[in-house]
C-alpha cells in the first residue's frame, strides 16, 4: 500500500514505532487525528484498499468492519460469515450492523440472523417485525421452522409473551423439518413457566442425544439445569453443565450460556454446595470481564449470585450494584434475576431505604420466563421486609415460598424458605418440613439440625449448627445460628454462653456483611419480647400505629399497648427516641 521510503519518513518523524517486520503508530491519537482530518471519499478509498489485504478466513470480522464502510462492493457472504463470529463473541452492536448489510440483498438466512442479534440487544419488536415478514415468505420447511423457533425465543425471553412463544413452538414442530431444536426450544420454554413435569420426563434423552448446533445443546442443559436444581437432581445438574459446555475450563459460545451459568449456580446454591456454585461462576465472570455490552453485565450478575450464595453479602452488593447500574434501563430481560438477587442482598445487609425501590420493582413486574424462580421472588421480599424489622411480615413471605415450592414441585426451593423461615425464629412449622426433606442435599441436613436444636432451645447445638452452615459455606445461616445460640443462653441466664455465641455472631456477621433481625437481637439484647421488639423497630421507622398492625395483622390496640410497654422497659417515651436505643440506621 505504501514504499518503504514513505515507512522510513513516518518512523524518522516519530509517528510510528517498528517492531520486526511490524510497522505500529507511536501513539493511538495520531490515528484518531488522521482520521477525523480526513474526507469521507478518502477514508473510503482507504479503507477498501486496507480490506483487501486482509485474509477473511481466520478471523471474517476485520475485513468486514472495514469493507462495509468502504468503496468496495458489498459482500453480503463476508458480511454474514462475520455477524456469526460477532456473535460468537458476544460483540452484539457489531454483529447487528454486520448482520444488516448481510441482509441488506434479501437473504433470508441474513435476516434470520439479523433478528437474532437484534433480539439480543433487547431490541424485541424491532426482531418480530423481520420474523413475522420472514415467516410469511414462501421458504423451505427448515427454514420456516427455525425462524419460528428464533420467534418463540424472542417472544419468550425478550417480549415476555411465553402464550405466543409456545404457539411458534407448536408451529415449527408441525413442519417436521427440526425436531431437535424445535424439541430444544419448547424444553426452555417450559422449564422458563416452571411446568417441570416434561423436562424431567424428556430432558434427559435430549441431552444425551445429538443436538444439531450449540444453541440447542444449550437450551436443552439450561432446561434440564432449571428442573435439577429445584428438584434437588445434583447428578442431572452435573450432567447438563457437561452438554452445555459449561466446565471448569470451558464456558459457551452461545448468548444463553449466561442463563445456564445462573442456573447452575442456583442449583448448587439450593443443594448447599456452595464451592461448585462458585466454580461455575468463576469461568463465566473472567471470561466476560472484557466483553462488551451485555455480556460483561451478565457475567456479574453470576458472580454475584454465587457471591450471595456463599453468604458474602458484600461481595455480593459490589458485584451486582455494577451490573444493576448497566441493566435496569436497559429492558433486557436478565435484569430481573439482578434485581431479584439484589434485593436479596440488600434485604440481608439490612438496608432498608436501597431495598424499598427494588421491592416495589419486584411486586409491579414479573418476568415470565423466570416463573420458576417465583420462591427467589418471595424470598427478596422476605429479606426486605425482615430489613425494615417487620419479622412477622418476613416470615409470612418465606413460608409463601415454601408453600410455592411444595406446590410446583420445587422441594430444593422449598428446602431454602423454610431454611429462611427457620432464621426468622420459626420454631413450630419450619421444623417438620425440613425434618421431611432432610436427605435432599447437604442444605436440607445442615438446616434440619438447625431447626432440631432452634426446637428445643438448644444452645450448644445452635453453635454445632452454626459451624455446620460455615463448614457448607452459608455465612449468613451461620451467623443467624450463633446469634440464635446466643438469644437462648442469654434467656436461660447463661451469660457467658451468650456472649461467647454473640462473639462468634458478630465475627460471622463481619465476614458476611450481613445485618439481620437475628444478628440485631444478639449484638444489641434488650429487654422486650420479640413482638415488643418488632414493634418498637417499625415505630421508630416512622410507621403509624395503623400502618403497623396492618403489616403485622393485628389491632391497633394491640400495637398500642406493645409500644407502650416497650418504651416503658426501655425508658423512652418519644418514638422519637426509639431508633437511637434500638441502633437503627
Amino acid at each position: 500500500m505504501t514504499s518503504p521510503g514513505d515507512v522510513e519518513q513516518a518512523e524518522d518523524r516519530a509517528l510510528v514505532s517498528i517492531e520486526g517486520q511490524v510497522a505500529r503508530l507511536a501513539h493511538p491519537l495520531y490515528g484518531e487525528v488522521r482520521r477525523a482530518a480526513m474526507g469521507t471519499l478518502r477514508s473510503r478509498r482507504l479503507r477498501g484498499l486496507v480490506a483487501q489485504t486482509m485474509d477473511p478466513g481466520p478471523d471474517p470480522i476485520p475485513r468486514a468492519v472495514l469493507t462495509v464502510d468502504s468503496d468496495l462492493a458489498p459482500d453480503p457472504s463476508l458480511f454474514l460469515q462475520a455477524a456469526e463470529a460477532a456473535i460468537r463473541i458476544y460483540e452484539l452492536p457489531l454483529a447487528e450492523r454486520l448482520a444488516r448489510a448481510a441482509a441488506a440483498d434479501g437473504d433470508p438466512v441474513a435476516r434470520l440472523v439479523h433478528a437474532a442479534s437484534l433480539s439480543w440487544l433487547s431490541r424485541g419488536d424491532e426482531a418480530e417485525a423481520i420474523l413475522l415478514s420472514l415467516e410469511a415468505d414462501p421458504s423451505e420447511p427448515l427454514l420456516r421452522a427455525q425462524t419460528r423457533l428464533y420467534r418463540a425465543g424472542n417472544l419468550l425471553w425478550t417480549l415476555g409473551r411465553p402464550q405466543e412463544a409456545r404457539r411458534a413452538v407448536d408451529a415449527a414442530e408441525a413442519t417436521g423439518a427440526a425436531p431437535l431444536q424445535s424439541a430444544a426450544m419448547s424444553l426452555a420454554l417450559s422449564a422458563a413457566v416452571g411446568d417441570l413435569a416434561p423436562v424431567l420426563e424428556r430432558g434427559p434423552v435430549l441431552l444425551h442425544g445429538d443436538p444439531p448446533d450449540e444453541l440447542s445443546r444449550n437450551l436443552i442443559a439450561s432446561a434440564v439445569s432449571a428442573a435439577a436444581a429445584v428438584t434437588g437432581e445434583q447428578g442431572l445438574l452435573e450432567e447438563a453443565a457437561i452438554v452445555g459446555g459449561l466446565t471448569a475450563d470451558r464456558i459457551p459460545t452461545v448468548i444463553p450460556g449466561f442463563e445456564l451459568a445462573d442456573l447452575q449456580v442456583l442449583g448448587y446454591r439450593l443443594a448447599g454446595m456452595l464451592d461448585r456454585a462458585e466454580e461455575r461462576a468463576r469461568g463465566m465472570h473472567a471470561a466476560s470481564a472484557d466483553l462488551p455490552g451485555p455480556a460483561r453485565l451478565m457475567g456479574l450478575v453470576v458472580a454475584g449470585h454465587a457471591a450471595l450464595a456463599g453468604g458474602r453479602v458484600r461481595d455480593a452488593l459490589l458485584l451486582l450494584r455494577e451490573a444493576w447500574a448497566g441493566l435496569e434501563n436497559s429492558g433486557h430481560e436478565f435484569r430481573f434475576r439482578c434485581r431479584t438477587l439484589l434485593a436479596t442482598a440488600t434485604g440481608q445487609a439490612g438496608q432498608t431505604a436501597s431495598v424499598a425501590p427494588l421491592l416495589d420493582d419486584i411486586v409491579a413486574r414479573h418476568h415470565p420466563a423466570y416463573s420458576f424462580c417465583l420462591p427467589d421472588d418471595l424470598l427478596a421480599q422476605a429479606w426486605g421486609a425482615a430489613a425494615d424489622g417487620s419479622t412477622t411480615e418476613a416470615h409470612r413471605h418465606a413460608v409463601a415460598a415454601a408453600t410455592v415450592a411444595r406446590e410446583t414441585g420445587a422441594p430444593a426451593y422449598e428446602v431454602l424458605a423454610w431454611q429462611t423461615a427457620l432464621q426468622f425464629g420459626d420454631a413450630t412449622t419450619a421444623p417438620p418440613r425440613l425434618r421431611a426433606l432432610a436427605t435432599l442435599s447437604p442444605r436440607a441436613a445442615t438446616a434440619d439440625a438447625h431447626a432440631r436444636a432452634w426446637a428445643d432451645q438448644d444452645g450448644e447445638r445452635l453453635l454445632e449448627a452454626s459451624a455446620a452452615w460455615t463448614r457448607l459455606g452459608d455465612l449468613v445461616a451461620a451467623g443467624d445460628a450463633a446469634a440464635q445460640a446466643a438469644d437462648v443462653h442469654r434467656r436461660h441466664g447463661r451469660h457467658g454462653s451468650a456472649l461467647t455465641a454473640a462473639a462468634v455472631a458478630e465475627q460471622l456477621a463481619r465476614r458476611s456483611g450481613a445485618w439481620t433481625p437475628a444478628l440485631a437481637l444478639a449484638v444489641r439484647p434488650l429487654p422486650l419480647t420479640a413482638r415488643e421488639r418488632e414493634i418498637a423497630v417499625l415505630a421508630a421507622r416512622g410507621l403509624s400505629n395503623r400502618a403497623i398492625a396492618g403489616r403485622l395483622t393485628v389491632s391497633v390496640r394491640t400495637v398500642e399497648g406493645h409500644l407502650y410497654r416497650a418504651g416503658h422497659k426501655l425508658g423512652v417515651s418519644e418514638r422519637t427516641a426509639l431508633a437511637d436505643v434500638l441502633g437503627l440506621e
